[in-house]
């Protein structure tokens, strides 16, 4: 399996602002002034040599990834992610209307459908959209949100020839790969999944409020989450802030660390970033997390910032 990530946010788009721009701009003159770049030459090897917060952007689209097995195509989630992956997916076969593409539904509160209407391949006749969800009424909430008085084209006038499933236990989706859902702690709910295939785990769990009560013995947190090869999980929140804001739906980086550690997961991404924080925010975030794991006196979860068009492989290639 290879896990792509298109949109990594939550609660809402969040661009890079001018200030921010001009603040990073300030920061990597300043490097190049002391570092005396003074060729061309050496530009490359500079911005290579950036910190993370300057020579990369966490990215400002909400929750969108993609799983990839061979050469089939996943979907977990709609947020304004989803328009990137229609613009690249417009040159193969989703651009000839002969695609079949399948679309799996945490919940629907905003931030995780709203790049739905502007997902170029729905509205080429020809393409086959199947939407996933636990979800008994998935279709009346994605046309909802088109009705003519919040956007101008209806979900069902839109081209594509669209299937519903509605996901209940286990479903083999093709032979060997394995997908199924947890229920989360969300307002309005949220549910976690699971992707399995010759022995390898991936599980996919945004939105989702996490605290010490779950570090106790739950046979189906460890069931679900246990020995996970790769978990990508919300860590919106400093801890301090998860206090302010509890059953808003969200868990802090240092829970995320500490329920990774505890159920021995292998590999863990931080997603869901807080719209109001700037990459250096984000990325010092990234580095208190390694530091509570090192606090703990664990070397495992190997842990990564979930950042836009990073790739992630599960399976023979190590994450």
């Amino acid at each position: 399996m290879i896990i792509k990530l298109y949109g990594v946010r939550g609660s809402l788009p969040a661009p890079l602002l001018n200030r921010d721009l001009r603040s990073r701009l300030r920061e990597i003159l300043r490097l190049a002034v002391e570092r005396q770049l003074n060729s061309v030459d050496r530009i490359d090897p500079f911005l290579d040599d950036l910190p993370d917060y300057l020579g990369f952007t966490t990215g400002g689209d909400t929750t969108c990834i993609t799983v990839r097995r061979n050469e089939e195509l996943f979907v977990v989630d709609a947020g304004t992610g989803l328009r990137v992956l229609g613009d690249e997916l417009l040159p193969g076969p989703a651009g000839q209307g002969k695609a079949v593409l399948h679309i799996f539904f945490t919940h629907t509160h905003w931030d995780h459908i709203h790049g739905l209407p502007f997902f170029k391949p729905l509205y080429i006749p020809g393409n086959e959209i199947h939407f996933y969800s636990p979800l008994p009424d998935l279709e009346e909430r994605l046309a909802y949100q088109t009705d003519e008085r919040f956007f101008p084209m209806p979900f069902h006038r839109t081209a594509s020839t669209k299937f519903f499933h509605r996901l209940d236990g286990e479903l083999e989706i093709r032979p060997g790969l394995l997908i199924d859902t947890y229920p989360l702690k969300h307002p309005g709910g949220s549910f976690a999944y699971r992707f399995r295939e010759a022995g390898r785990k991936f599980v996919f769990a945004t939105d989702v409020e996490f605290n010490g009560d779950d570090l106790l013995d739950r046979n189906d947190h460890l069931n679900f989450f246990s020995e996970a090869d790769l978990l990508i999980l919300d860590a919106q929140y400093t801890l301090d802030e998860s206090f302010m804001k509890i059953d808003w739906g969200h868990t802090s980086f240092s829970m995320a660390v500490n329920c990774a550690v505890h159920w021995k997961v292998k590999n863990l991404v931080l997603t869901h970033h807080e719209p109001a924080y700037n990459d250096r925010r984000i990325y010092e975030n990234y580095e208190n997390a390694i530091e509570h794991r090192r606090i703990l006196k664990q070397d495992r979860p190997r842990i990564y910032l979930a950042r836009e068009g990073t790739v992630y492989h599960v399976g023979d290639e190590v994450v």
